[in-house]
């Protein structure tokens, strides 16, 4: 169980570490983001779509603001396409992770650990629970990634995150998506509104889930 902490919060370090360089920096603000769309509307949707397909995935690397790129993309292209390039730009984000971390991240967690019971206790308890984390992952930013990174890790099965993905995710960006495509830029009450709803729903659940397994796992 503490190595999962531990290497959950190194997880979360490097990718707050990235999300705060991009705040410092100013390199890609949300209003970067409103500009490149504003500056693409008048072409054909797909190069928006790329646009987000782009943005969603290096989430995986760098931090993004992932529920607005969603949300804007429903505004400017609709929801029908909002939803389809949203839903490759997460996948292959967090599958790239998932299969990375397959590869590699035991390798990782061995210079974390030299206790070989440890990991595989880790194993244990995340394949266990992982799946409702993954469930409820996009109740923060960044805790997407980092459950497909452990998910990898870990070696849970491929259709065991699939599954656990597509619950988590798809509903999500679909709500997202149709919350964009009925706001616009001086009316936002319909996505700001999603947002808060959604937010709020995924994290009682997480309340709900760590009051229930955590006393189990101590």
């Amino acid at each position: 169980m503490k190595l999962l902490i531990k290497t959950t919060l190194i997880l979360m370090l490097i990718f707050f570490s990235t999300f705060l360089l991009i705040k410092l920096t100013g390199i890609l603000t949300v209003e970067d983001i409103k500009h490149y769309f504003n500056l693409l509307k008048e072409q054909p949707t797909y190069f928006i779509g790329s646009l987000v397909v782009l943005l969603l995935f290096i989430d995986l690397f760098i931090a993004v603001p992932t529920m607005t790129i969603i949300m804007l993309a429903g505004y400017f292209i609709g929801f029908e396409q909002a939803a389809f390039y949203a839903f490759i730009g997460m996948f292959s984000a967090s599958s790239c992770g998932y299969f990375l971390s397959r590869l590699y991240g035991e390798d990782l967690l061995k210079k974390f650990t030299k206790d070989k019971n440890q990991i595989i206790q880790m194993k244990e308890v995340f394949n266990q629970y992982g799946m409702t984390m993954l469930i409820l992952s996009r109740a923060m930013p960044m805790l997407t990634e980092i459950s497909s990174c452990l998910a990898g890790t870990c070696k849970m099965s491929l259709k065991k995150y699939l599954l656990a993905w597509s619950i988590g995710s798809i509903p999500y960006l679909l709500l997202i998506s149709y919350a964009g495509s009925v706001s616009d830029l001086n009316n936002p009450k319909p996505a700001l509104f999603t947002a808060f709803i959604i937010t709020a729903f995924l994290w009682f659940s997480w309340f709900i889930f760590l009051r229930k397994k955590i006393p189990k796992l101590r």
